[in-house]
């Protein structure tokens, strides 16, 4: 191989490298979250939400909403499958302003993110947002 050629694939390696990690850097953990939800259902769906706890495995929460659901109705709906599906002894979850949803660490638990995995509710928009 011409030595052009490997300075061309290292460099690429290297800014893939880079890149890679700038990304990993750009997450920013915290101890509480807004989930700020617009707009009402108008079809089926199921939103999966993850929690990515520092140091910790993935946690996922399914929920399900119907057609039809108002946007304060999904966020209850959502506080509700994430305080029965998240461990009691690490989150806290409540609503606010009707239409978020506050998910705070307890005690010793570590710093998270939060993603929306997919969301195939019509409609209905989630904005996580740290507090």
């Amino acid at each position: 191989m011409h030595k052009s050629n490997i300075r061309t694939r290292c460099g690429a390696t290297l800014a893939a490298a880079l890149l890679a990690v700038s990304l990993g850097a750009a997450a920013k953990p915290s101890d509480e979250w807004r989930l700020e939800c617009s707009g009402g259902a108008n079809s089926d769906g199921t939103i999966v939400l993850r929690l990515l706890p520092v140091g910790g495995a993935p946690l996922e929460a399914s929920i399900a909403i119907e057609d039809g659901t108002g946007e304060n109705a999904v966020a209850k709906a959502i506080a509700r499958a994430l305080q029965e599906q998240l461990p009691e002894d690490g989150y806290h979850v409540e609503r606010d302003d009707g239409e978020d949803v506050l998910i705070k660490k307890r005690g010793g638990a570590a710093d998270f993110d939060i993603e929306i995995v997919s969301n195939t509710v019509k409609g209905v928009h989630i904005n996580p947002d740290r507090e």
